[in-house]
């Protein structure tokens, strides 16, 4: 059990019941935290009404296969950078025929950083079908653990934030 498990349980409980008010669904396309975003939803109780598919694409032939990330951004950026990232969420609310998705691609540690890339840097992407994406690098602190945990977490809450602007825009 984590420390962010309230928080975590928290922000996907609250996600759950805007997306019921707004009858929308969403997906979740996840590297780093490994299918963590999508487990989350999926706790909390009628999670069935907003939640169908999720995909963990950790390896970069599954990002292309499964969620249409170029191979040439991979090769360019790297699995760690905004345009990939912007093209899992794109490639994720396509396949699953959702209104939202939350894309995260990041290096949780202890190994894999960089000068440029260090542990801790993770890439999250929000799209909202016909709105666009919205994208944002963190550099989260602390063990493999809390990078994966503070992603999950962060990437529920840019979801919630989604919401709130749809529901004012309506």
């Amino acid at each position: 059990m984590s420390q962010y498990d309230p928080l975590i349980d928290s922000a996907a409980a609250r996600l759950g019941n805007a997306l019921r008010q707004q009858g929308l669904r969403v997906t979740a396309a996840e590297s780093c935290t490994g299918g963590g975003i999508a487990e989350a939803i999926t706790r909390v109780s009628g999670s069935s009404g907003w939640f169908d598919t999720g995909f963990v694409t950790y390896a970069n032939h599954s990002k292309v296969r499964w969620l249409d990330v170029s191979e040439e951004d991979l090769l360019q950026f790297g699995a760690v950078s905004e345009p990939v990232v912007r093209a899992m969420a794109e490639g994720a609310l396509e396949a699953a025929g959702a209104d939202l998705a939350v894309a995260v691609s990041g290096i949780a540690g202890p190994e894999g950083g960089t000068p440029d890339k260090p542990v801790g840097t993770v890439w999250f992407g929000w799209a909202v079908r016909d709105r666009g994406v919205l994208s944002q690098c963190r550099r989260i602190q602390g063990s493999r653990r809390d990078v994966r945990a503070q992603a999950v977490l962060h990437g529920l809450e840019g979801l919630i934030m989604e919401l709130e602007k749809l529901a004012r825009a309506r």
